[in-house]
């Protein structure tokens, strides 16, 4: 269904898409055609197996070109959502994650509301086959689950990207903003989240809280995810440096 119009001022910004690990150029290309129907227009790609630039993305964008030429590459999932402040993460399921669960509409509205106050947003995408690790998802703040038929619900990653994309745009701008978490203070970025959440595991792993090993990897995800529903803002992450610094000060550990 043909609908390009090179006379009509195009629509472009919203939330980025990160692909983490995407398979196939081809599929590269179709995410950036669906981004672009939409007015997406940030596009970040995580260790894309077949390389980059990719030729085959650029033939299957169908002219989506400036998503195509735009795109940015990055080595982890990390580095790709560094200065977001709000993620999503697109899954099947939430792999026994604790975190909000929203349909792709409720997910529109959420980031309307983040992006009309100024909030840096995006949504995570995993690889075709497999979909996001929960090393990902532990990342996300809420994951996006779309509600379809329960013995046939398989997504190809560009129908994924339409869907959301496709509720991104027609939630439009009327969506109220909130306040701000506090007064003065930006919500922290996620490179700050993760920086902190590394410090408190060290502080931790010092103290021997984080044991037995082999539980070790829950026991971080669950904390994560604790401080994760919190919605912290830059200055209370400050604070809760502070709160460690105590801790370990007091101890003779820093």
């Amino acid at each position: 269904m043909s609908g390009t119009d090179s006379s009509k001022t195009g629509i472009l910004g919203g939330p980025a898409v990160i692909l983490v690990e995407p398979q196939l150029g081809q599929n590269i290309g179709m995410v950036a055609r669906a981004m672009l129907n939409c007015g997406l227009g940030d596009l970040r790609l995580v260790n894309p197996r077949d390389g980059w630039p990719s030729s085959a993305a650029e033939s299957a964008a169908s002219g989506a070109v400036t998503v195509i030429d735009h795109a940015r590459v990055y080595d982890s999932t990390r580095t790709a959502i560094a200065d977001l402040q709000r993620v999503y993460a697109a899954s099947a399921r939430s792999r026994d994650l604790v975190k909000p669960v929203v349909t792709p509409r409720q997910a529109a509205v959420e980031l309307r509301v983040n992006t009309a106050k100024g909030v840096v947003t995006g949504v995570l995408f995993g690889p075709e086959r497999s979909g996001l690790t929960n090393n990902d998802l532990a990342l996300a703040d809420s994951v996006i689950a779309v509600p379809l038929n329960p013995a046939f619900s398989s997504l190809n990653l560009a129908q994924a990207v339409l869907i959301v994309g496709y509720e991104w745009f027609q939630a439009g701008i009327e969506a109220p903003a909130r306040d701000l978490p506090l007064a003065g203070s930006r919500p922290a970025t996620k490179d700050e989240l993760i920086n902190f959440f590394e410090r408190l595991e060290q502080a931790l792993d010092a103290a021997g809280f984080l044991k037995p090993p082999e539980k070790r990897p829950s026991m971080v995800r669950n904390l994560r995810d604790i401080f994760a529903r919190a919605e912290l803002s830059e200055q209370e992450v400050r604070s809760l440096h502070g709160v460690i610094s105590a801790f370990v000060n007091r101890h003779g550990d820093g």
